[in-house]
């Protein structure tokens, strides 16, 4: 007979995986985890100034799952920069991450904080280990543009909308292209 195996993660870790997946790319960022007890953490180490001051603004602080708080760092020497609006702020949060694509503005006038901005993600399927049941492999699959919603929802994502890439002449005119 085989074993049965009837253990979920708790969301915290799911939540971890999340961030981990999303920047796991990135050559500037190192995830650093701490997920045992109620006290659980991850912090993301970046030597790069602007990354380091564009990710305290789109990441929270902590989550909270009922009595347990997962606490969210960013560490490393931010810089001073102001960005103009919120596609320069995702894209230094983002440059050189390979699950980014791009950025797009339409109705940016770069003193208007609260224009629409999209945050374009590549056309990819992540996939993570997560105790998942429904799964017989025990993992999620999903898009980059689905973990963003789920745990970029720092104060400056207002007006961001989280979306995935597509191939080129597939769905008609891209966005940029649009008459």
């Amino acid at each position: 007979m085989n074993s049965v195996r009837l253990k979920v993660s708790p969301p915290w870790v799911t939540t971890i995986n999340m961030i981990e997946a999303l920047f796991d790319g990135d050559p500037q960022i190192a995830c650093n985890v701490n997920d045992g007890g109620k006290n659980p953490s991850i912090t993301l180490a970046c030597n790069n100034g602007d990354k380091v001051t564009a990710l305290q603004q789109i990441l929270p602080a902590e989550f909270e799952f009922g009595n347990v708080k997962l606490a969210v760092g960013v560490y490393g020497v931010p810089s001073n920069r102001a960005f103009k609006n919120k596609r320069e702020l995702f894209e230094a949060a983002f440059s050189g991450n390979p699950a980014f694509a791009y950025t797009v503005s339409p109705v940016d006038d770069g003193y208007n904080w609260f224009s629409m901005t999209y945050v374009v993600f590549k056309n990819c399927v992540v996939q993570f280990f997560n105790d998942n049941l429904d799964d017989c492999h025990g993992i999620i699959s999903t898009l980059y543009q689905d973990i963003a919603k789920e745990i970029l929802v720092g104060e400056a994502t207002a007006g961001v909308y989280f979306n995935t890439d597509v191939e080129r002449g597939a769905l008609g005119m891209p966005l940029d292209e649009w008459p």
